[in-house]
């Protein structure tokens, strides 16, 4: 069967303002709602967040779900109930896994020594969510700097669950079934996406042209059923993307 490609253009997310967060959901996301819009394969979260300075995401609980954030400009900072914390920067591999429940905060608000403000820009920052193998499991926290292999070139296992990538993945996720890849193509580079029952394509900025597709550019995403290892080649400036393999997907009621 040929594979089926589903563009999604930024301007067509879902899209939440106020005065301190502007974020485009990738799928149905609180009080936006879709019943034919709630997940691609086992992603059921992909946010595309702006946090200004010295505001954030309170203290809230989350359950049973595999977090991962990536750190496009700026830095979060991160606080949760199991001790840990830490700033969050652009090429930090980062994922929480909320297992039976966790309570977690993220601010755009560290200060220096003298009481100034260190985060005076807002930070910009994608966040994805995907189920765990199992409910009720420990919760845990992972992360790890790649600038190193990003400025290498290709493809970087941010993340990954399954077998293959258990000598090369940066940080591991609770999901057998998933992996999530990232890269900052250069222009006129051309990479192979993974061929998989489900891949889903997120252009963190920049522009490409994918096979089969077309032009895509920053926040744009295509959700492809049945991969077949579609190139995609970086435009004149060159772009990051976030790439998710999966081989099955989730139930959502």
């Amino acid at each position: 069967m040929a594979s089926v490609l589903d563009v999604r253009r930024a301007e067509d997310r879902f899209h939440t303002r106020n005065q301190w967060l502007d974020s485009h959901h990738s799928f149905s996301f609180s009080r936006h709602w879709d019943s034919a819009n709630t997940h691609f394969g086992l992603l059921l979260v992909s946010n595309d967040d702006v946090v200004a300075p010295g505001t954030g995401f309170d203290t809230h609980p989350h359950r049973d779900m595999e977090i991962i954030t990536w750190v496009l400009d700026g830095a979060l900072v991160h606080q949760d109930s199991e001790g840990h914390n830490g700033i969050i920067y652009p090429g930090l591999a980062q994922r929480m896994s909320a297992g039976s429940g966790i309570l977690h905060s993220e601010k755009n608000d560290s200060w220096t020594i003298d009481g100034s403000p260190e985060h005076r820009d807002p930070v910009h920052f994608l966040q994805m969510w995907t189920i765990p193998d199992a409910a009720g499991i420990q919760p845990g926290y992972e992360q790890l700097d790649i600038n190193g292999e990003l400025d290498r070139g290709g493809w970087t296992t941010l993340a990954s669950g399954m077998a293959k990538h258990a000598g090369n993945r940066a940080i591991g996720i609770r999901q057998k079934h998933a992996a999530l890849h990232v890269t900052r193509i250069r222009a006129g580079e051309t990479l192979e996406l993974a061929t998989a029952p489900f891949v889903h394509l997120f252009v963190a900025r920049g522009g490409v042209e994918l096979e089969g597709a077309g032009a895509l550019g920053t926040g744009d995403a295509v959700r492809i059923n049945g991969a077949e290892g579609q190139r995609v080649t970086g435009g004149p400036e060159g772009a990051e993307l976030l790439q998710w393999e999966m081989t099955a997907a989730a139930v959502v009621q």
